[in-house]
């Protein structure tokens, strides 16, 4: 845990097929890191993990995580893409929170919640993508999200929405034409 907290000359790393996870807090606040390579090896990354690294741009996630924790990449204001293997089934709390240049989010179908202020402040998230296994979002999951205006669900059966998911309610939604009446309800 802490191991690489607030190295702020710290550019970029690859982590070695050696590692097996990632601990609680372990690059936060490291303001300078822009990118990481994170091998297959790697089948936990804790919680605040890379939360606050500022200058982080794209993240490429290994297939052998199955969760993203609570608070993991926080505040990762420079984020422009993250690629979310089909091996997670969950996002958990605050995991994006603030990641205020994301523009657009595809949720794999091994995803089965969303918790709560996953995605969060993300202002520039124009377009999210929910595969077909979302079943629950939790609260506030995508609210200050004001540029959201195009959601593509593939869930057969609407996903439960706790309070306040969604902060802009001018939004297209789409979904599939054959589960079209599940939505209407």
């Amino acid at each position: 845990n802490a191991a690489f907290q607030k190295c702020n000359s710290l550019k970029s790393i690859t982590i070695p097929n050696s590692v097996t996870s990632i601990g609680n807090d372990a690059f936060q606040n490291c303001n300078s890191l822009k990118s990481i390579t994170i091998p297959n090896s790697v089948t936990g990354i804790g919680s605040h993990a890379f939360a606050f690294c500022e200058s982080l741009k794209e993240v490429i996630l290994p297939n052998s995580i199955t969760s993203i924790e609570y608070g993991t990449f926080y505040g990762c204001s420079s984020l422009i893409s993250i690629t979310i293997p089909n091996s997670v089934t969950s996002i958990g709390d605050y995991a994006f929170r603030d990641c205020s240049s994301l523009t657009s989010i595809t949720i794999p179908n091994s995803v089965t919640s969303i918790e709560y202020g996953a995605f969060y402040n993300c202002e520039k998230l124009g377009t999210l993508v929910l595969g077909d296994k979302v079943k629950e979002i939790g609260e506030e999951a995508f609210n200050g999200c004001n540029e959201l205006y195009h959601i593509y669900c593939y869930a057969p059966e609407p996903p439960v929405i706790e309070d306040n998911v969604f902060s802009n309610y001018n939004v297209n939604l789409y979904v599939p034409c054959n589960y079209l009446d599940n939505y209407k309800y």
